[in-house]
């Protein structure tokens, strides 16, 4: 069958970062993302894209999806993709303005599950509840497309990665546009779990809500959101799941560079990150502040520099100042 159309491209997103952390290298270069990727459209109802990530060891590949337009309200993918969850998680890696979704740094003291800093990206990414698997995707947009949704369902065990067990995981995402600049979202999620001290398959719950001023384009851009649930990873000793509960806030201004020069915008921009691994214990979460500045050379190629500022409830303070150039083609 004849391909209607073919795009080819790829990413480089080359980082340095440190850590205030002893016992760390101090310093660290790294190819963060190498990416390659292909999107082919068969005809006006039948689309697909492959991306493969050449970073590290070993290529792995990231999305591998046929999607099916059946109509505008429903279009279904089957594949490997992002799961329907989490507004900051469904954004693009090259839209992003911060380093680091989580705001890693390197050798701080574990969030009680999760690991790292206790931010609102570590529970979203490392519960499973966000980024890829394997699965059906049905989404659509309504109300002369103020209104869309998404509903994934999913094997639950990550990307790349055999189904372990018989459930499955199940998210879901609503958004509204109330108008052209401001859009609010519901999130929530179903992932299942072998519970490693019951011995039995569970559903761990988690719920988010969000809201967005602004685009990726000049002016403001402020993205928010609140996320809570069942740490799944953070067991008693009966087998019973800590509630956790975690708050983000992202704020940038980008403000274009007139003249023809190299830079054409530069965009301030900041964060704060809470998150509280077990409400039933104290002194066991943290705040992360990031400041941080982009320049923006082009498209979507850029420079970030950003200092992630982790402050515990029960420890020292550590940070880590990290620098991206991204580069797309």
């Amino acid at each position: 069958m004849p391909v209607e159309r073919a795009e080819f491209g790829g990413r480089a997103h080359i980082q340095f970062n440190t850590t205030s952390v002893d016992g760390e290298p101090g310093t660290e270069f790294l190819v963060r993302r190498a990416r390659i990727w292909a999107a082919a459209r068969v005809n006006d109802w039948i689309d697909g894209a492959v991306l493969v990530d050449l970073a590290g060891t070993t290529a792995s590949a990231r999305y591998a999806f046929v999607r099916f337009a059946l109509a505008p309200t429903f279009r279904v993918s089957v594949g490997q993709f992002k799961r329907a969850f989490d507004m900051f998680e469904l954004m693009s890696s090259s839209d992003m303005i911060l380093v680091e979704r989580d705001g890693v740094v390197r050798g701080v003291e574990p969030c009680a599950g999760v690991g790292g800093p206790c931010t609102y990206s570590r529970f979203s990414e490392r519960l499973q509840l966000s980024s890829l698997d394997i699965g059906a995707l049905v989404q659509g947009e309504a109300s002369g497309g103020r209104l869309g949704y998404l509903v994934s369902i999913t094997n639950g065990s990550g990307p790349n990665t055999r189904e372990d067990n018989d459930a499955k995981s199940v998210a879901g995402r609503v958004t509204w546009s109330a108008t052209d600049a401001v859009v609010l979202g519901a999130n929530a999620n179903l992932h299942d779990f072998d519970n490693a001290v019951t011995r039995t398959t569970e559903h761990a719950q988690a719920f988010a809500l969000d809201v967005e001023v602004g685009g990726f384009s000049r002016g403001l851009h402020a993205q928010a959101a609140v996320l809570g649930g069942d740490n799944w990873r953070n067991l008693d000793p009966s087998g019973h799941a800590s509630r956790f509960l975690a708050a983000q806030g992202v704020l940038s201004y980008r403000v274009p560079v007139e003249g023809g020069g190299r830079i054409d915008a530069v965009e301030p921009l900041g964060r704060i990150s809470w998150g509280d691994p077990d409400r039933g214990t104290v002194d066991d979460g943290g705040v992360m502040l990031t400041p941080g500045l982009a320049l923006h050379f082009g498209g979507k190629n850029k420079l970030i520099t950003n200092i992630d500022v982790w402050r515990p409830d029960s420890n020292r303070t550590a940070w880590s100042l990290k620098t991206t150039a991204l580069m797309y083609f």
